[in-house]
């Protein structure tokens, strides 16, 4: 792979530097354990998601720009063209294959992927896993780094709620996770297994992070939480 294939694309690293703005400059977000996350090649970031502000804070801790699976609803109007610039993917929760392709390119080309395994907005004690990032994990030959973002929602609040400026926020990186499919395992038992095995990884990075660092999360899970 060529070192120009392998580089960001121009919207990604712009995305990124928007993105340190944001959780540095907008909040007080402390990152723990970013030199987890491979400094190279391919690499999925798996978070936790409890408020709207995950995804660009997210985005501004990681020490590599990121492109974020989030929900198509937000692409429209002058935000949908802000994210489409900073070559963000959209997501069709119905139909999620074209999504999932975009992100195995960004896989295949030496990048890295952010993904809410969750599938939407609410406790963020990643209790659930969507199959999504597994076939990313399993396809793109990529290590799963979970993450724990804390502080972004307090119990009460509302999914769509902005904290109060300079709020004292928490993004801890945890230890990669690699699946692989296993000679004479189906391709069926091995995305079982696969995604068990990320789901209990972040559920237990998330625990270990709130008693780590004392912020707790959300208690309740809104209903009208909605897909990144």
């Amino acid at each position: 792979m060529s070192e120009q294939r392998r580089r960001p694309t121009a919207g990604a690293r712009a995305g990124h530097a928007l993105g340190r703005v944001v959780a540095h400059g907008v909040w007080a977000t402390r990152v723990l354990g970013a030199h987890r996350v491979p400094t190279t090649g391919p690499v999925l970031l798996a978070a936790n998601h409890t408020g709207v502000i995950d995804g660009p804070v997210l985005v501004g801790a990681s020490p590599r720009p990121v492109h974020m699976l989030i929900k198509q609803e937000m692409f429209s109007g002058a935000l949908g063209a802000l994210l489409r610039a900073l070559d963000q993917i959209p997501v069709d929760r119905d139909n999620a294959r074209t999504a999932l392709g975009a992100g195995l390119e960004v896989l295949k080309r030496g990048g890295v992927v952010g993904i809410f395994p969750e599938g939407s907005r609410g406790k963020g004690d990643a209790a659930d896993a969507r199959a999504g990032i597994t076939w990313l994990a399993l396809n793109g030959n990529a290590p799963v780094v979970p993450v724990a973002v804390l502080g972004t929602r307090r119990t009460g609040q509302g999914v769509n709620h902005l904290p109060r400026v300079r709020r004292r926020l928490v993004v801890a990186f945890g230890e990669p996770v690699v699946v692989e499919r296993a000679p004479g395992v189906s391709g069926r038992q091995a995305m079982t297994e696969a995604n068990e095995r990320i789901r209990d990884a972040l559920a237990l990075h998330v625990a270990a992070t709130v008693e780590a660092t004392g912020l707790t999360l959300p208690a309740d899970a809104p209903l009208s939480a909605e897909a990144p």
